[in-house]
């Protein structure tokens, strides 16, 4: 018998023009707007069981921060800390959550506590909004252009992360793409209907100082003015090294974009183009869902330790240098350019942070079962081959793995891209492993929430 309840609630959330903008290692600061910021937040109630899930269009919650807005949340409605599910969209033309990699804007420390309140309210609206509710679910495919493994193999033997496009020293990507698009959907009685889309590319479409929710909010905007009387809700899957440029681009591939300073296929209008076309995948699908009933919500939280990637002592100086350097504002001086200046400032910033330990980190791993759905959140960025690992899961109708949930913790690239090099695999906090590892937890999670 079905008993689920379903709550919804959207606030804006802009943030006051000044405010670093989070995302890349080049300072930006927000000086207009393209396009509102905003947080969703769904409430979900069976019997005595009940969950929270938020969505904001930040770039990412450094821990610490994640925790107090949760419990924040937790204390303001009466809820188990443990069943605040809250994650980043990962737009890189917003705010980030943490004052002092933004070297001491003022602006970020108030506007955290405004985003603490907003978050809060925006909960207790969605809780209030609470409605008898069925659910449905189906998987569509997102089509070409949208996506690429942004990690290629270079003739030369080496790797690069989003390498100059149209450069005809690349060999080919490494990896493939998972183009499946997860969506939940929940028609209630006198009440809009809610879409949950999860799917595993970079909010990175945008570039620039002006703020803007990036590829998510199109397509949210695009799906409620598509769908009548339906709200959308997007959470993140697995895009740690997935981008949204075609290195060989042909026919339109360039309409209404160009070329960044690091590489990439960035502009207004492919922040449109990539919304839409998601969108248009859950719009292909959306009346062909699968509906359960759901009597019982349940959540379950595995801490596992991770390995960090601590430097040799003999890599610090060099390290110390690029870190000096880039904080004087003299990158012209690291002899390299675009994303490989990038991939060298980040990898002397993770040694710099990590010379002194810790070995481990506590990483939380955050499951949620509605019926024969089951959402995975994970502090992070899995490559997409841990996403496409964590599905390949029995016991279940669809298995979302949701990226950047309660957290950042950076990149969890697979044991290969070690080897291989690149942006992601020399920046990440942890050892050589760490993928494998998401998979295996994500694992034991599914495996034990299916049993309950």
């Amino acid at each position: 018998m079905n008993t689920l309840q379903v709550g919804f609630a959207t606030v804006n959330i802009n943030p006051p023009l000044g405010i670093p903008v989070c995302g890349y290692f080049v300072k930006r600061y927000a000086r207009g707007f393209l396009d509102d910021l905003e947080v969703s937040a769904m409430a979900l109630a069976c019997n005595e069981s009940s969950v929270v899930l938020i969505s904001v269009d930040i770039c990412y919650f450094e821990n610490d921060f994640a925790n107090k807005i949760r419990a924040s949340v937790a204390e303001v409605i009466g809820m188990p800390l443990e069943n605040i599910f809250l994650s980043a969209t990962h737009t890189h033309t917003g705010p980030g959550s943490i004052l002092d990699k933004n070297e001491g804007n003022d602006l970020t420390a108030s506007y955290n506590s405004f985003l603490e309140n907003r978050i809060c309210d925006v909960v207790r609206l969605a809780l209030l909004d609470l409605k008898p509710a069925k659910m449905g679910y189906i998987v569509g495919y997102a089509p070409e252009r949208v996506a690429y493994i942004r990690r290629y193999k270079m003739k030369d033997g080496s790797t690069m992360t989003c390498p100059p496009v149209g450069s005809p020293e690349i060999e080919g990507p490494i990896g493939e793409l998972d183009q499946r698009v997860n969506v939940l959907r929940f028609d209630r009685d006198g009440g809009k209907s809610i879409v949950i889309v999860n799917y595993g590319v970079h909010a990175d479409t945008v570039n620039g100082d002006m703020i803007s929710s990036d590829w998510p909010g199109w397509m949210r905007r695009t799906l409620d003015k598509a769908l009548d009387g339906v709200k959308s809700m997007f959470i993140a899957g697995c895009e740690g090294d997935v981008g949204s440029t075609n290195v060989f681009p042909r026919d339109g591939d360039m309409n209404d974009t160009e070329i960044s300073f690091d590489n990439e296929m960035k502009s207004p209008g492919m922040a449109r183009f990539v919304g839409r076309a998601i969108a248009g995948t859950v719009l292909q699908v959306y009346d062909k869902v699968k509906y359960i009933d759901v009597n019982k919500i349940s959540v379950l939280h595995k801490i596992a330790k991770i390995p960090s990637n601590m430097p040799k002592a003999e890599e610090m100086p060099l390290a110390r240098r690029y870190m000096d350097l880039h904080k004087a504002g003299k990158e012209n001086e690291i002899p390299f350019e675009a994303m490989e200046l990038t991939t060298v400032v980040a990898e002397a910033e993770r040694m710099c942070l990590l010379e002194n330990g810790p070995e481990y980190f506590d990483m939380d791993f955050m499951g949620i079962k509605l019926g024969e759905v089951a959402i995975v959140g994970i502090p992070g960025e899995p490559f997409t081959e841990v996403g496409v690992g964590i599905k390949d899961t029995d016991g279940w109708g669809i298995i979302m793995p949701c990226a950047l949930v309660n957290g950042s913790m950076g990149y969890f690239p697979m044991m290969s891209a070690y080897n291989e090099g690149g942006y992601e695999a020399r920046s990440t906090r942890f050892k050589a492993g760490v993928g494998e590892r998401i998979i295996e937890n994500s694992k034991a999670v599914l495996d034990e929430m299916v049993k309950m």
